[in-house]
């Protein structure tokens, strides 16, 4: 359950959020609590099982890698990116994997890395099982875990009571837009100054200011990468056997080579935004470090509309920038309070439409919108997302997800548009829309959520 600007803001590596990060979290847990119980020792053999979207699209989604390196200790934000490979080698080739880097296990990962593509845990479409065996073969313990999106892991049978009673205790706890929109009026605050005072239950203001444009950085650094500046590896194909051509750095080049060219056309700045976006989920395709805004698959949006004002706004600032993220925090808090931001739940709504959403409520307070104008960019955001599906061709982040996420941000950026040229007032509210989302994708067939079984998934493979 999301509490901070931080739960949605996590860094982590691609290409899923859920798929990848998610059961390097739950695999590092299970072999940390191996080692708090003195288990460790006794631990002859482990054995991971993935299933419902996991074990369909597991592999595509990096879901195998993930665990692999979240049982040799190693967490999503910190992982050394260019030892990965060589990890993966060395346990596919010793058939051993050394838990937490202390304690060698045998491990098979055809037999002990198991992807069930018919079977589902009922808790959860992203669930997980593992289990720790002794010499003979006796088990010594067996827990479940389930990947919600976003990065997000609660352990099968854990008490949600603590998190949910973290949120209550923060200044101004809030669990509808309407909620939050009448705290502020209340205590005459912005949206973000209201999350800053919130965030400061965990953190003084200098540390929040000082995370937020760390992840800025990082941000901006991926993009960077995925534009080929100082980075060779931005050409050629993305991994997974699609033979996806990467493009954001011919992209780059074209812009900045054409750039008096670019000038006589007044929509040169959304290939720019497109660009942004498209560098950054490249790099989350590749396995690079990205940062979950919400999730991996969407992590695009709200970097790309980041840059847009970086970059194309008159008297940008760091406080602009620390402005966005703690607004578009405060949404993403109500979609993981209210809805999902998991694909395997909700499709792609739960991913891009949030990351537009999000986007779209940040750029409004970048901008200096009132906290009417923000709640109404970010419905627009979503309201013209509902009932996006998540259909991965072959399982992969990669198509239709790379370009989703250049046209979710040219979505927010309108949205924000559309609501600036307003007073506040619509019709629609957010809170509506957040259930109508919610709603629709518990209508949705399970086809359409992250399974690869609907969608561009079949029909570009049968046309």
């Amino acid at each position: 359950m999301a509490v901070s600007v931080f739960d949605l803001f996590k860094i982590g590596i691609g290409p899923s959020s859920s798929h990848t990060v998610g059961p390097m979290r739950a695999s590092k847990m299970f072999a940390e609590l191996l080692d708090k119980d003195d288990m460790l020792p006794q631990t002859h053999r482990i054995c991971a099982q993935m299933y419902g979207s996991l074990g369909l699209t597991g592999v595509g989604h990096g879901t195998d890698k993930g665990v692999l390196l979240g049982l040799l200790g190693y967490a999503p934000d910190s992982v050394p990116i260019e030892q990965v490979q060589d990890e993966l080698d060395t346990i596919a080739l010793d058939q051993k994997i050394s838990l937490l880097h202390k304690h060698p296990v045998e491990f098979r990962i055809k037999n002990d890395l198991i992807m069930h593509r018919r079977q589902a845990l009922a808790e959860h479409p992203n669930g997980m099982k593992f289990s720790a065996y002794d010499e003979v073969g006796n088990l010594l313990i067996e827990k479940k875990y389930l990947s919600v999106g976003g990065g997000f892991v609660v352990s099968v049978g854990m008490d949600a009571s603590p998190v949910l009673e973290a949120f209550n205790d923060v200044q101004y706890p809030f669990h509808s837009a309407k909620e939050l929109i009448e705290l502020c009026k209340t205590h005459n605050l912005t949206i973000a100054q209201l999350m800053m005072a919130n965030e400061r239950t965990w953190r003084t203001e200098t540390e929040v200011r000082t995370q937020l444009l760390s992840i800025w950085q990082i941000m901006q650094s991926c993009v960077s990468r995925g534009c080929g500046i100082d980075n060779p590896d931005a050409t050629g194909y993305l991994p997974g056997g699609l033979n996806v051509k990467r493009r954001a750095a011919e992209l780059y080049r074209q812009l900045t080579q054409n750039a008096e060219r670019s000038l006589a056309d007044p929509l040169t700045v959304i290939d720019w935004v497109s660009l942004y976006a498209i560098a950054t989920n490249e790099e989350n395709a590749a396995g690079g470090r990205v940062v979950t805004a919400p999730t991996n698959g969407a992590a695009g949006v709200v970097p790309a509309v980041m840059h847009y004002y970086d970059r194309f706004v008159p008297n940008a600032s760091y406080e602009g920038i620390i402005t966005f993220l703690l607004t578009a925090g405060a949404i993403g808090i109500l979609y993981k309070l209210n809805a999902s931001i998991s694909g395997a739940e909700v499709g792609c709504q739960g991913e891009v439409g949030v990351a537009c959403s999000m986007a779209a409520g940040g750029l409004a307070a970048a901008l200096g919108a009132s906290n009417a104008q923000i709640e109404n960019a970010a419905e627009i955001g979503m309201e013209h997302n509902l009932g996006l599906t998540c259909d991965p061709v072959g399982g992969l982040v990669q198509i239709p997800c790379i370009e989703r996420n250049a046209m979710g941000a040219i979505k927010a950026v309108n949205a924000t548009r559309m609501a600036m040229r307003g007073d506040g007032t619509h019709h629609v509210s957010l809170d509506m829309v957040i259930k109508t989302m919610r709603d629709t994708g518990a209508d949705m067939k399970n086809k359409y959520k992250e399974t690869a079984k609907g969608g561009l998934a079949v029909n570009m493979v049968e046309c």
